[in-house]
């Protein structure tokens, strides 16, 4: 995230990065399984075309927001204090989560238009059952874990990469299917479709998911305890030059990184 861009473009870098997320997923899924009856084809047309379309949009929109797209994902950062060497204050992460479900719930109505189909229609498909829940929270966590841990080496230009490429694993190593994400989720609910959940589900995911969150988190602080370029970061002391001869202007002062 950059430091000059202001909070109402960075708002809105999350709703358009976050609707277009929820256009390729159910966008993805509705014509996988529209070309075939296969459940294992779908799903593998489905999440290959997720990953690479998570991996554009977060290359596209970090520069602006830092393309967190996921309330997870801005409640990690704000409470690690970690945006990009920046802070998001309280108000910022109101502002990010409503502007994430508001993208969410426009990019899968978005999508079901697309395809000819009534905008709006919540999914039918419930998701419960405790094993589920598990699936999520270890989604979650490890996506957090996947985040933080490149912060913490000095990574960050890892980040679309990696998350797309974990996510097209989690996708099919979880027993949820990796939602992995409480905006996308709510999203889902109003598309019936091969990648939607039920509104009555919600709770539980969304709730798993934040568990999750926290979970990543503690992983993240054990494993590599301070950012490591926070540790490293060289201590800034004056110095004097030689005075210049005279007649060659005005002492200059330099300033020198200790490690």
């Amino acid at each position: 995230m950059t430091a000059h861009t202001s909070l109402p473009r960075r708002a809105a870098a999350e709703l358009i990065g976050t609707a277009g997320l929820l256009v390729v997923v159910i966008g993805s899924g509705l014509k996988a399984a529209e070309l075939s009856p296969d459940a294992g084809v779908a799903l593998i047309a489905n999440s290959f075309v997720s990953a690479i379309g998570l991996g554009l949009i977060i290359t596209l929109f970090g520069p602006l927001s830092g393309a967190h797209l996921n309330p997870v994902v801005t409640l990690a950062s704000w409470w690690a204090r970690r945006t990009g060497g920046e802070r998001l204050g309280g108000r910022e992460v109101l502002v990010y989560v409503v502007a994430q479900t508001a993208g969410a719930i426009g990019g899968a109505v978005l999508a079901e238009a697309m395809f000819g189909r009534t905008p709006g229609t919540f999914a039918t498909q419930a998701l419960d059952g405790g094993h589920l829940l598990v699936g999520e929270v270890i989604a979650t966590a490890g996506l957090v874990l996947v985040i933080q841990g490149l912060g913490h080496i000095g990574r960050d230009r890892l980040v679309p990469a990696a998350v797309a490429a974990y996510i097209a694993a989690a996708i099919w190593f979880t027993s949820s299917g990796s939602f992995a994400n409480p905006a996308g989720t709510i999203g889902r609910s109003f598309s019936d479709s091969f990648t939607g959940i039920a509104p009555g589900s919600l709770p539980g995911f969304v709730a798993a998911q934040l568990l999750g969150g926290i979970l990543g988190l503690a992983l993240a602080a054990f494993l590599y305890g301070t950012r490591a370029k926070d540790a490293a970061a060289p201590e800034v002391t004056e110095s004097r030059e030689p005075e210049p001869p005279a007649g060659v202007g005005p002492d200059r002062t330099a300033y020198q990184a200790v490690g």
